[in-house]
């Protein structure tokens, strides 16, 4: 979503680290352009006015222009900035009674449902025992996705027969939560094409009954500022306590992720950066703001690898890398290993001063490169694998045809892991240099 603002950025601030010395002019061009990036986004124009108020008052101010590193003090001021702007509001997620109970309220698709489930696989991982409540009698099949997202989960759901009030489904599912044990309510609630007067005494109605510690609003961030002016409407019916932003991984503008919080003074509490059960995240502030400046986010990254990789396979793999005994059927498990993690060009961009070559790897899974890698490995029998030495013409023939690649891809393939396996060679020995090795092209 921030990939066109994240160039901008990067570019703009990288010319002021090329200057070394730093003058007062320099300043006001880079905060121009960056005034025009953050516009070209989407982001709220009085929030601009002040996000770049602030920075440049910080920049000019002697102790950094008269200091060696003016440019990256220049830099750090931004991401300062950038992390305050992210991050207004109370951003504590609060589970208080027994069961808590998180309402979820929004317009229709917004992403609540599927949040719902997101939420509920999230909070089994924190220890926690939800429950899954079907508050939406409206939207046809809205009971039914909620239905199947828990049975997907292995996480109960509750329902009620048509007809019943929506403040009698919440209550019932709160009652079901006691009588079994289970310790947090999540409510989908139901949602309308815009907001009217009656969804919104219908989410009072439900607030009064039941009390959620949580109630958060689920804003699809692709809306632009129409996202910003739904949460100010759902804030004066019903009291927020947060905010959760569905779609930040779809190629919107972004301006409104940034703007939202500093606009309504509610904190983004969650994110949802794919379609997946597992694509929600704790909002970090610092971490976002430091992968849209190009600086990485390697607290998200161990966090995404700790939940999805097996740490017994990572190490069986480590160690035949130091043997020099790493074959293509490690390579292959490996590769299946790191996709658990999300989409690549999202992995790249956390990886400090890697946010340029997001693109990049975007362009080599459109391309199909890594499919093919896989396809072609697949497509080998094992003991090709482990060895190979034995993969002659028309070995790799066969291999091409099944894996509907040419013999040149073969050929490349093969050619590349003995390269890899050189270098791991020269690197078990401890010494030589280490080139540079692409695996695809």
């Amino acid at each position: 979503m921030f990939d066109a603002l994240s160039d901008r950025l990067r570019d703009v601030l990288s010319r002021l680290t090329g200057h070394g010395r730093v003058t007062e002019d320099d300043v006001d061009a880079a905060m121009r352009e960056v005034r025009l990036a953050l516009l070209e986004a989407d982001v709220n124009y009085k929030v601009v006015k002040d996000f770049v108020a602030r920075v440049r008052e910080r920049a000019v101010g002697a102790e950094v222009l008269d200091s060696l590193n003016a440019g990256q003090q220049v830099i750090k001021i931004v991401h300062e900035e950038l992390t305050a702007l992210l991050g207004a509001g109370d951003r504590t997620f609060r589970l208080v009674g027994q069961p808590a109970v998180v309402a979820l309220v929004g317009l229709q698709g917004s992403g609540k449902t599927t949040s719902a489930a997101k939420l509920a696989r999230h909070l089994v991982r924190q220890g926690r025992q939800p429950l899954l409540v079907a508050a939406d009698p409206y939207r046809p099949a809205a009971i039914e996705q909620v239905l199947a997202l828990g049975r997907s989960l292995g996480i109960p759901t509750f329902d009620a027969p048509p007809g019943t009030p929506v403040v009698k489904i919440a209550e019932g599912g709160i009652a079901q939560a006691k009588r079994t044990g289970r310790d947090v309510v999540i409510l989908d609630t139901a949602g309308r094409l815009t907001i009217d007067e009656a969804l919104m005494a219908e989410i009072r109605d439900v607030a009064a009954a039941v009390k959620p510690s949580e109630t958060l609003l689920v804003v699809d961030a692709m809306t632009g500022q129409e996202a910003v002016a739904v949460a100010q409407a759902f804030g004066q019916a019903v009291p927020l306590t947060g905010l959760l932003l569905t779609k930040i991984d779809g190629d919107a503008r972004g301006g409104a992720a940034l703007s939202i919080s500093a606009v309504t003074g509610l904190a983004v509490k969650f994110l949802g950066t794919g379609e997946k059960t597992d694509a929600l995240e704790v909002f970090h502030p610092d971490r976002l703001a430091g992968r849209i400046l190009g600086m990485g986010d390697v607290l998200t990254l161990i966090e995404r690898a700790q939940d999805n990789l097996d740490a017994a396979a990572a190490q069986k793999a480590a160690e035949k890398l130091r043997k020099n005994a790493f074959t293509l059927e490690d390579f292959l498990e490996q590769m299946q290993q790191v996709k658990k993690m999300g989409p690549l060009d999202q992995l790249i961009g956390l990886i400090p001063g890697m946010g340029g070559m997001a693109k990049e790897a975007q362009g080599a899974l459109e391309r199909g490169e890594l499919k093919r890698v896989e396809a072609i490995i697949l497509s080998m029998t094992p003991q090709e694998r482990s060895d190979p030495s034995l993969l002659n013409a028309s070995r790799r023939r066969r291999i091409a045809t099944g894996s509907g690649t040419t013999l040149p891809d073969v050929n490349r393939l093969i050619k590349q892991f003995a390269e890899m396996q050189k270098v791991m060679r020269m690197v078990a020995k401890g010494g030589g240099r280490r080139p540079p090795i692409t695996i695809g092209r």
